[in-house]
C-alpha cells in the first residue's frame, strides 16, 4: 500500500534529524510476516547514512512504548525516503505491531542513523556478502548503494534461506543483477516450497560452496549478517580456509553496535602454525609431534599410518576415526552428524590438534 506524498525537496529542507518524526509513505510485502516499510520527512529534508547503518524506531504499543533498532534496507544513493524491511519471529511485540498496525499516513518518532557496520566510502573493493534470513537488509542497502554509484561494482551477493519464498526482495536484486553484470546473485534454501520448481542451491552455506561460488574470497572484503549461530559458522569456515579475518565484517541483527568500542570479541579458535601439538594414535602406539595448522589425516600419513579417506574436504565422511581425548578445531562440510560429534568422532582430514590429542586408530 502507498501514500500519495509530495516529494519534492526545497532550497531550504535541509538534512533530517531525529528531531522530527518519519512519515510512512509504503508498505510493501516481502515475504512471509516480512514488509518493507519507507518513510519521508515530514517538512521534505532529505536522508543521509551510510549504507549499512540502522534505526531505532519507537512504537507506540496499546501497552507502553517499545523501542526496535532495524538496519536501513535502502540505499542513501536515494535520499528522499528511508526505508527499513523488518521480519516478526515467533513471540514478536514491535515487529509484529508494525506489521498489523502501521500504514501509510502514521509518524512515528526515531533516533539515528547510527552504526560503523559500513562499507569504506571511496574503496573500490571486490565484496562477498553473506548473509541469511533478514539478515540480508545491510547487503541489500550496501547493492543498491553500489548499483547507483556505478563505478568498479564488483559484488557476490550470497543469501541462506529456509524455502524461496522466505528471501527477502529477490525481485529488487534480480533488477540489480540484470543490469550489472559484476554483480553475482546466489541463493540457497533448506528446503522446496510446495508445487514450486526450485533450481538454485540447496542445503547450507560450507566452504565448499564459498569456493565454488567465489573462487577470489581470498580477495574480497566480506560482511557477515544473520543469526549467531550463522556468523559463527561462517568465522570458522574462514579461519580454516586461511582467510584473512582482518577484512572480515559482520553485524547481528539482534544487537548492532554503535563504535568501534562496542564490537564484542569472538572467542574464536584459530589454529596456530607456530604452535606445536602432538597426535597420539592409540592402536598403533606412534605419537607424532606437529603443528596446530596439521591435520590429523595428515599426521597421520606422514607417521606412515593409514587412515581411509576420500574427499579430503569433510565431505564423504570416509577418514571418521574417534577422538578419546584433547581438542581438535573441526570444521566439516556435512560430512558428520552432530550425533556422531557427541559421541567423540571426528573426520581426521579437517580436524586440526590443539595441543595433545588421542585418536583411536
Amino acid at each position: 500500500m502507498r501514500m500519495q506524498t509530495d516529494l519534492t525537496v526545497s532550497d531550504d529542507a535541509g538534512i533530517w534529524t531525529d528531531a522530527e518524526p518519519l512519515e510512512c509513505c509504503a508498505v510493501v510485502p516481502e515475504a512471509p510476516n516480512t514488509a518493507t516499510f519507507s518513510f519521508v520527512s515530514p517538512s521534505g529534508a532529505q536522508f543521509r547514512y551510510e549504507p549499512g547503518q540502522f534505526l531505532t524506531l519507537e512504537l507506540p504499543l496499546p501497552g507502553g512504548t517499545v523501542w526496535k533498532t532495524y538496519t536501513i534496507s535502502s540505499s542513501p544513493s536515494r535520499p528522499l525516503t528511508i526505508s527499513v524491511t523488518v521480519k516478526a519471529q515467533p513471540g514478536s511485540i514491535g515487529t509484529r505491531w508494525m506489521l498489523d498496525h502501521l500504514r501509510p499516513g502514521a509518524r512515528i518518532k526515531a533516533t539515528g542513523p547510527a552504526g560503523i557496520f559500513t562499507l569504506p566510502r571511496k574503496a573500490r573493493n571486490k565484496y562477498l556478502f553473506l548473509s541469511a534470513g533478514s539478515g540480508i537488509t545491510p547487503s541489500l542497502a550496501m547493492t543498491t548503494y553500489l548499483y547507483d554509484r556505478g563505478t568498479d561494482v564488483d559484488v557476490v551477493f550470497v543469501n541462506c534461506a529456509q524455502r524461496p519464498q522466505d528471501i527477502i526482495a529477490r525481485q529488487r536484486l534480480e533488477q540489480m543483477a540484470s543490469r550489472v553484470p559484476s554483480i553475482k546473485l546466489f541463493f540457497i534454501v533448506e528446503e522446496d516450497d510446495p508445487y514450486q520448481v526450485w533450481t538454485g542451491l540447496r542445503g547450507r552455506l560450507n566452504q565448499l560452496v564459498i569456493g565454488l561460488i567465489a573462487g577470489d574470497y581470498l580477495e574480497r572484503e566480506i560482511y557477515c549478517c544473520g543469526p549467531e549461530p550463522f556468523m559463527d559458522a561462517v568465522r570458522e569456515m574462514l579461519i580454516a580456509l586461511g582467510y584473512d579475518m582482518d577484512r572480515y565484517h559482520q553485524e547481528s541483527f539482534g544487537a548492532p553496535v554503535k563504535t568501534e568500542a562496542q564490537i564484542p570479541e569472538h572467542d574464536d579458535v584459530v589454529p596456530d602454525n607456530d604452535a606445536t601439538a602432538t597426535v597420539s594414535f592409540a592402536r598403533s602406539d606412534v605419537s607424532a609431534d606437529c603443528h596446530e595448522t596439521d591435520t590429523v589425516l595428515a599426521v597421520a600419513r606422514a607417521a606412515g599410518i593409514v587412515i581411509p579417506s576420500g574427499c579430503t574436504f569433510g565431505v564423504c565422511g570416509t577418514c571418521k576415526i574417534r577422538k578419546t581425548s584433547g581438542e581438535v578445531h573441526m570444521v566439516h562440510n556435512g560430512g558428520i552428524s552432530e550425533d556422531d560429534i557427541e559421541a567423540g568422532f571426528i573426520l581426521a582430514c579437517c580436524s586440526k590438534p590443539i595441543g595433545t590429542v588421542e585418536v583411536d586408530v
